[in-house]
């Protein structure tokens, strides 16, 4: 989750998939409960850079959600950000593990979006 206005991204917790209609109910009553404007999926990238299988599940699940909720999706290059949560102490929060590093991971890319965002908007604000 983030403000916007703020630009702070912060870990809100993990969905645990179901299936895609369970999936989609449990994201429509947190767009519903966080008054969700915008939803961000991560790109999950090779490191080349090139697009694979997974990058492609990636991309049907944000058409899914564009579909199904109406919601904007941007998606974000993903590289590495389950790396940097690790080492940045994703492991030593209250949940352990897996779920506590892809928490922070998703925060991650959040925050990689926001800050793209911002560079954008100023970049536009310069050139006007």
């Amino acid at each position: 989750m983030a403000d916007a206005d703020a630009r702070i991204a912060r870990p809100l917790g993990l969905i645990a998939r179901k299936n895609r209609n369970e999936d989609m109910r449990r994201l429509r009553e947190i767009i519903r409960e966080h008054g969700v404007r915008q939803i961000v999926v991560g790109l999950p990238l090779r490191l080349d850079g090139t697009p694979g299988e997974m990058a492609e599940e990636a991309g049907r699940f944000a058409e899914r959600i564009r579909k199904q909720i109406g919601l904007p999706v941007e998606m974000v290059d993903e590289r590495l950000t389950s790396w940097e949560a690790a080492q940045s102490g994703g492991k030593n929060r209250k949940q352990e593990g897996k779920d506590s590093v892809d928490a922070l991971a998703a925060a991650l890319i959040l925050r990689e979006y926001l800050e793209q965002t911002a560079t954008t908007n100023a970049t536009a604000t310069e050139k006007a």
